[in-house]
Parts: C-alpha cells; sequence; structure tokens
C-alpha cells in the first residue's frame, strides 16, 4: 500500500481530455495537471484579448454545515465570516497561532451553508486543521473535492460565450466577488461564482464529477468563434502574478504572514469577530511590520524566479517570491520581499543570481488590472 507522500498523483475527470489536447501533463498539488497545450505567453495572450478555459478540479472544495457553522469559521479564519452578505465570496486564510498561514482560501456564504475553496496541496491539511477544531461547535464538515469538478472560462468574451449555456441567472448581473446558482447544459442548480485568478472577466463553475466533460465540450465549442482556447498552469501562474494574486508556497507560506504579502484585506481586527486563531501573533506584526512584498520589473536577460537575491543599495536584504515574463508589460516582473524600511522612491535594487547582480526597478502592485463592476 501506498503511502500519503509516495501516492501516485490524482487525475482530474478532465485528464483524457487534456492528453487528447495533447496538453503536458505535469504534477502538481498532488494531481496530474496541464501545465501547457501550447506557448505559455501565447496562452496569456489569449486569455487578455480574448478568452480561456481551465481545468481547476484540482483545487479542495468543502462544504461547511451546521447552526454554528459562521461562529466556527470567525474562529478559524483570519476574516470575517458573520459579516459577509449571503451570497458573496470573501478572500481569507487559514493560520497557525503564530500567524503563520496554513492556506488561502475562498469563503462562499449561502442562506444554510458556506462553501470553501481551498488549495490543491493543501486539502489534506486544511481538512484535518478544520476538524480539529470543531470542539464545541456544532458543525458539519463535508468533502466535496472528488464529487465536484470545477472549471473556469476567463477573459473579456466569458458572458458572451457562457450565457447561452446556463439558465436561471444572469450572468451579467452577477457581481465580483458574488456567485448564483443555474441550469448549466441541462444540470440544474449548479454553482456558479465569479471570481477569477486572472485580473479578467470570469466565471467558475462547480459541476458533478461524471457530467463536467460534458460541459468542458459544450463551452469549447459554444466559445469557438469567439477564440475560446484551453489554458494550462503555466499561462494561470503568469496571469495571476500580472493581475498581483498571491499563490501559496510564494507570497504567503509558513514563513511570510499574510501582511507581509500585502493581503491586510483578508485579515479582520474587528472586535465583535472576537478571537481566532493567530490574531494576536498578527496583531504584533502589523503593530511593528518587518517585512513587505513588492512589485519589481527588470529587462535584463534573467527571469526573476523564486528564491533569487535582492539586493537594495548594494546588500542583499530579501529575496524573490514569484517571477515571469509579462506579455501585457513586455518585461520581466517579479514579487519580493524586502524589509519594510525600504524607501522604495529612493532605494536602488537589483536581482541576486548566485552573486552576479542586474539592474531593476520597483513597481506598484499590481503590474496589471482591468476596472471591475
Amino acid at each position: 500500500m501506498q503511502t500519503a507522500s509516495t501516492a501516485a498523483p490524482k487525475r482530474t475527470p478532465l485528464h483524457d481530455v487534456h492528453v487528447a489536447l495533447s496538453a503536458k501533463m505535469v504534477e502538481f498539488g498532488g494531481w496530474y495537471m496541464p501545465v501547457q497545450y501550447g506557448p505559455i505567453l501565447d496562452e496569456v495572450r489569449t486569455v487578455r484579448t480574448t478568452a480561456g478555459l481551465f481545468d481547476l478540479s484540482h483545487m479542495g472544495r468543502v462544504l461547511v454545515r451546521g447552526k454554528d457553522r459562521i461562529a466556527y469559521l470567525d474562529r478559524i479564519c483570519t476574516n470575517f465570516v458573520a459579516k459577509i452578505p449571503q451570497d458573496a465570496i470573501r478572500y481569507s486564510l487559514f493560520c497557525k497561532e503564530n500567524g503563520m498561514p496554513i492556506d488561502d482560501l475562498l469563503v462562499y456564504k449561502g442562506a444554510e451553508e458556506v462553501f470553501l475553496c481551498v488549495n490543491a496541496s493543501n486539502t489534506g491539511v486544511d481538512l484535518a486543521w478544520m476538524r480539529q477544531h470543531t470542539a464545541g461547535f456544532e458543525v458539519t464538515i463535508e468533502d466535496q473535492t472528488d464529487a465536484l469538478a470545477m472549471i473556469a472560462i476567463q477573459g473579456q468574451t466569458s458572458t458572451q460565450i457562457l450565457q447561452p449555456l446556463v439558465q436561471g441567472l444572469e450572468l451579467a448581473k452577477l457581481g465580483y466577488y458574488k456567485f448564483g446558482f443555474g441550469t448549466v447544459c441541462g444540470i440544474a442548480n449548479m454553482r456558479v461564482s465569479r471570481t477569477g485568478y486572472t485580473g479578467e472577466l470570469g466565471y467558475e463553475l462547480y459541476i458533478p464529477r461524471a457530467q463536467v466533460t460534458a460541459v468542458w465540450q459544450a463551452v469549447m465549442q459554444a466559445g469557438e468563434a469567439h477564440g475560446l482556447k484551453p489554458i494550462g498552469l503555466g499561462a494561470r501562474d503568469t496571469l495571476r502574478l500580472e493581475a498581483g494574486m498571491p499563490l501559496y508556497g510564494h507570497e504567503i507560506d509558513a514563513n511570510h504572514d499574510p501582511l507581509s504579502a500585502g493581503l491586510a484585506f483578508g485579515v479582520s481586527f474587528a472586535p465583535e469577530k472576537g478571537e481566532w486563531i493567530g490574531k494576536s501573533a498578527l496583531q504584533a506584526i502589523a503593530a511593528a511590520p518587518q517585512w513587505k512584498l513588492v512589485g519589481i520589473t527588470t529587462t535584463g536577460p534573467r527571469v526573476p524566479r523564486q528564491g533569487y537575491g535582492i539586493a537594495i543599495n548594494g546588500m542583499v536584504v530579501g529575496e524573490i517570491a514569484s517571477g515571469s515574463i509579462s506579455p501585457m508589460l513586455n518585461t520581466n516582473i517579479g514579487t519580493a520581499f524586502v524589509p519594510a524600511s525600504v524607501d522604495e522612491a529612493h532605494a536602488k535594487v537589483e536581482l541576486d543570481i548566485k552573486g552576479k547582480r542586474q539592474e531593476a526597478s520597483f513597481c506598484a502592485l499590481p503590474f496589471f488590472s482591468r476596472t471591475r463592476k
């Protein structure tokens, strides 16, 4: 019998679809996933100019029910769950007592339940953490990761492509970070949300595992005339970096707290929220910040990569969290942790790659954004 650490990667229900499309498959977060179908930068441009379709079935999906679900989640989440409007979504984190993240997640607040979308690589850890802290709360936790698949369409033509396949939900009226239920390709009561991890207009569809292949094919067919293409994880990483969105294991991890990573919008110190795990540690960090996340650009030949050093005024004092070539800016971009005291307006910044230096510049985050309505 295989142990958890040596188990073969899982396959999403769309695995054979990706193989048929000649996708390059890689192991990611315990799953075989398509990293690209063609050149990654071409896939980035497709999403920015038309639309792309993503398989996100590797992400964890968890349903929380019970009369104490809100109080329970306010105990383990950094954001203020009780204040989330019904049918709205908020970014949050699970943190340890020391304020360091276990994971970041999206919280969908419904009338009778709360739905969570968590990172693929952390799903097992998240579930264990959640179950560890149920004492004193009347809640049930249902792992829906295997039962539900998840796909996302992202890009400016997303509504035009998807709406003919959705009945009972007017996508044009679905606000940013909101969700609703509709009939998708004849499947009733399907969750449809509008969040996105690219900085573009787009929607997520939560579909029963057995029916997701038919839905994927229907969306691809509906989008053919609009230039819709399948998009892999490689382009998704560049898209989210351009949009200034964090990735667990890069901008946040066991050594990088959410406040230093610029994620204060997902942390609530409101007195009425009460005590929650990690609150005291994060309050101390907020009172005396040591680090901050900054954006950089560089026109040199070396693309910023995680772990490269950042030199400020000649001294290596920080490191790169994420980096990529940006088609939108036509340059290399990256995020980096530097001391909170760094004066970005008057500091000389360089990449440090094993002692070799490359000139860089600070750049405000996000690198790319569109007006959200």
